[in-house]
């Protein structure tokens, strides 16, 4: 089968950033078609898809072909990956095996990269994770009913600009602190952990700062929050959540907001100005 200008490829991990894009895409006149990771993927997003493939992690070339008859010229990633899942059952194929040996830093940004590359030489474009969904992105400002104190708005300022740094390595997006004290970074195990993690050393009033990565390709992995986020951070007492502003996305956002203004959590959208300065309104 031939390129077809309506059809719209889904590279779909877990979570609901996926069936959101399917349901938008579909009301956007496309035909979906839908590569789906076994043990990753809501089993739900196959009822919005027009075609569906599931795979095992690493099954690059399945993938391809997959897209190539089913005639799919543009496509998407979205949702999570476990990332610990990398270390005990990926099954890579030889195209993959052959993209992984190429690879010189097993680290998010310059795999996603790599196989965005192996795609786009497929002749696949892969687009703008938002595409359809720029509603979803965080919104500067004071979000909950509570605003940040002086001594939150030092631990969101130290928090960001160390944030910023371990995304400048590309090890994660999320940092946690208190009293101007680094108490988890986030790594492979992701912002639920580290927020877990930080926030019982902390015993109360965490500051969780999530931001994007400095080169960050809004193609792949943005930072995102929802409810899950929160019970996260009320389970430990934290105080603060911190998000860089339109580059994140913000799932179930009234739930969530919710859940935040009940615990007396701060929620904030945050953008630097030209001359780096943190400003929320």
């Amino acid at each position: 089968m031939g390129v077809r200008d309506e059809n719209i490829g889904i590279i779909a991990g877990g979570g609901q950033f996926p069936l959101l894009f399917a349901k938008a895409a579909r009301d956007a006149g496309r035909r979906v078609v839908v590569v789906a990771f076994r043990g990753e993927t809501e089993q739900g997003l196959a009822a919005l898809a027009d075609a569906v493939c599931w795979v095992k992690l690493g099954q690059l070339g399945k993938l391809t072909s997959f897209f190539h008859n089913e005639g799919v010229g543009e496509t998407v990633f979205l949702g999570t990956i476990t990332k610990t899942r990398i270390f005990r059952d990926v099954m890579p194929d030889f195209k993959a095996l052959t993209l992984w040996n190429k690879i010189d830093r097993k680290q998010d940004d310059a795999i996603l990269r790599a196989i965005a590359k192996s795609l786009e030489g497929e002749g696949i474009k892969v687009l703008e994770s938002t595409l359809f969904l720029q509603h979803l992105l965080f919104p500067q400002g004071v979000l909950t009913k509570k605003k940040p104190n002086r001594e939150q708005w030092q631990d969101i300022e130290f928090g960001w600009r160390n944030a910023k740094a371990i995304g400048e390595l590309d090890i994660g997006q999320c940092i946690v602190v208190r009293d101007c004290s680094v108490l988890a970074v986030e790594a492979i195990d992701g912002t639920d952990a580290t927020i877990l993690r930080g926030g019982k050393l902390a015993g109360e009033k965490a500051v969780v700062v999530k931001v994007r990565k400095p080169d960050q390709d809004f193609r792949f992995d943005l930072p995102a929050i929802g409810p899950k986020t929160i019970d996260n951070m009320i389970s430990v007492k934290a105080s603060v959540l911190a998000v860089e502003a339109g580059q994140s996305l913000l799932f179930d956002r009234e739930k969530m907001l919710q859940m935040a203004n009940e615990a007396g959590i701060v929620v904030v959208g945050l953008r630097e100005d030209k001359n780096g300065r943190l400003k929320y309104d």
